[in-house]
Parts: structure tokens; C-alpha cells; sequence
């Protein structure tokens, strides 16, 4: 059993000020099941924009809720870090949910869950042939998905970074693993797609944003896992991704790279917007070194059927090699952190 929270007097009265009215309650309870934009709770609880707004700016005065913009929009949640919102998540186990009122809402959510679905559905429809053609061509989704499992050994993950998340699919594969997980991508369009298929899935300790993976909105060493998926051969200088992502990593974090191995299938610029023909292994140790990490272990995954036409898709492993220091032999000894600056 974990430590009781410890709050001061003052800090606890405000957060239970701030949680303990019913409709910022409500709102708590839906941000709790995902992200929300006041157009969505607007919706659902009925009651008027200004009133949900002024509730959301008290909810994150008090730190209970995160907010980050995507275009015109902006959406909300329930926050994953601090002492307040932990306290607040054990209080919303105790809401019953038979009260009518918490029904209700529930039901409402769903139906804006389908429709975010629906929306989702069609743009994924939309571009679904273009997809499975280049599905086609590499290693199956399956065979990559458990070599990264097997990379990434049993060890739990505190916080995940997915660079490029698209359709969410390594949130869902590492979905149980991590207490905390980010996924980021530059098309609103597959920032939908990535919230339907984390909506299907029931999955509450993910998020997904808009952001730029070249200038991440992110403070440095907070993620001790990040991964880019089938992402790099979009970019003309790939390794500026990969510093960026090294800077988000803490001391021995790790960078898990999935991509293309080089080939000189050429129409894959002009028709699927691919900057860069695969990766080599050279090229990828270069980067992932000048960025201050250590290769530890690369997989080539080859296509099923070997072809001219086939594609290997290749994992790189890749830590941060700092280490927290601290003498065992004196007391009071100053933690370092030996490796890159």
C-alpha cells in the first residue's frame, strides 16, 4: 500500500474547495475518461460555455486539470501529476456509479465518443488503401510490435513519449506497461484517429497533442521511454528529431527508433510523401551518438515474401547513458551524473 498523501491544511482545503462543488465534480469525473474541449462538456452537462469555462479556469488554478491548445481548440483532462489531482482521482473512487446524475453524464460522453469516432473512422476510410499498400511491402504490424516488446525486456515505464504518434498505435501496444503516456503528431486529422482508437480502447493514462516533434512544448528530462514510429523518413534532416527526443529523456532513458532500412523504391516520394529511402545502420548510430546516446541492440525485421519490392523495417535501442552517481561509501556524498551535458 502506497504513502498517504500529505497536503497542507491550506493546499487541501483549496483543492477540495475547488472539487467540492457539483458540476466542477462533473467535470472532473469526465476528464477523468479522457480529453475534452468545453464544446464536448458544454454538450454533456448541459449548461452554458461561459459557465463551463469559468469552472475549468478554477479547476486549473488549483493544478486538478491540464489544458493544452490544438488550433483553434483546446482541450482538457484530469491532470496526471501532483499531489492534488492524485487526491482528486481517490475521491472520484468513492462516486457511485449508479447516481443518476453520473449515469447521465456517462451516457452523454459516449455518444460524443461515438461521434468522435465516426469522424475518425471516415478520414482513416479515406486514406485506409493508401496504408494497407505500404503495409504490404514491410514485416507485419505483428512481428514489429513483438520485437519492440521483446527490446524493451519487462520492466514497467514511469512515462512515454510517442513522437508522430498517428493513429496511436504504440500507445496501445505499451498500454499497462506505462503510469503516464504523450503521444504527439503534426495532423489534427490523426490526432483523431489516435483519440477514437484510445477512446475503443478504454485507455485514460494516455494523451495526444498537437505539436511540432522538431520543437517538442515539452521541459527537458521527463520521459524515461520515447519512441518514433515509423516516422523519420518523413523528414529531410531526420536528426534533429532524434536530438530533440534525446533531450526529453532522463538519465538512463531509452529511445526506441522504428523505420525503414534503405531501398530504392523511388515512387514512394512522389505518391506517399517519403523524404528519405530507409535508414542505414551507419547513418542511424551517427545520429543517435552526435544526440549523446548509446546504441544497445538494432533488429531488421525483413518482408515476408523477399522481393525487389519488399521493405525491411529495422528497431533501433538506443539509451541515455548518465547514471545518478551517488557514493555508497560517505554519507552526504553530491549526486553526478556521469555522460552527455
Amino acid at each position: 500500500m502506497g504513502e498517504p498523501l500529505r497536503l497542507g491544511l491550506d493546499a487541501l482545503v483549496d483543492v477540495l474547495k475547488a472539487a467540492g462543488e457539483p458540476t466542477r465534480l462533473r467535470l472532473l469525473a469526465l476528464l477523468a475518461a479522457g480529453d475534452l474541449t468545453v464544446t464536448d462538456l458544454t454538450e454533456i452537462l448541459g449548461q452554458s460555455q461561459p459557465r463551463i469555462s469559468r469552472h475549468l479556469k478554477l479547476l486549473g488554478e488549483a493544478e486538478l486539470i491540464d489544458r493544452y491548445q490544438e488550433g483553434a481548440w483546446a482541450y482538457f483532462r484530469l491532470a496526471h501529476e501532483g499531489k492534488a489531482a492524485a487526491l482528486v482521482r481517490n475521491l472520484l473512487k468513492h462516486v457511485s456509479e449508479n447516481d443518476p446524475v453520473v449515469q447521465r453524464d456517462g451516457e452523454r460522453l459516449a455518444a460524443v465518443k461515438r461521434q468522435r469516432a465516426e469522424r475518425a473512422q471516415a478520414y482513416f476510410s479515406r486514406n485506409a488503401a493508401e496504408w494497407d499498400e505500404l503495409r504490404r511491402l514491410h514485416a507485419a504490424d505483428e512481428e514489429v510490435d513483438a520485437a519492440v516488446i521483446k527490446l524493451l525486456g519487462g520492466n514497467p515505464i514511469d512515462s512515454l513519449l510517442d513522437l508522430g504518434t498517428g493513429t496511436g498505435r504504440m500507445l496501445e501496444l505499451l498500454a499497462g506497461r506505462y503510469r503516464r503516456a504523450i503521444g504527439v503528431d503534426a495532423s489534427r486529422d490523426m490526432l483523431s484517429v489516435a483519440r477514437a482508437n484510445l477512446d475503443k480502447a478504454h485507455i485514460t493514462t494516455a494523451s495526444v497533442r498537437h505539436a511540432d516533434i522538431l520543437n517538442l512544448p515539452f521541459e527537458g528530462q521527463d520521459f524515461d521511454l520515447v519512441t518514433i514510429h515509423q516516422v523519420l523518413h518523413f523528414f529531410d534532416q531526420p536528426d534533429i528529431a532524434i536530438t530533440e527526443a534525446a533531450r526529453m529523456l532522463r538519465p538512463g532513458g531509452r529511445l526506441v527508433i522504428i523505420d525503414l532500412a534503405p531501398h530504392n523504391l523511388e515512387y514512394l516520394r512522389d505518391e506517399h510523401a517519403h523524404v528519405r529511402l530507409g535508414f542505414s545502420h551507419q547513418a542511424m548510430s551517427d545520429w543517435v551518438r552526435k544526440a549523446g546516446l548509446d546504441i544497445e541492440q538494432v533488429v531488421d525485421l525483413h518482408p515476408g515474401q523477399q522481393s525487389e519490392k519488399g521493405l525491411t523495417v529495422t528497431v533501433w535501442l538506443a539509451r541515455d547513458p548518465r547514471r545518478l552517481m551517488a557514493s555508497l561509501e560517505s554519507e552526504g556524498a553530491v549526486p553526478t551524473f556521469a555522460g552527455r551535458d
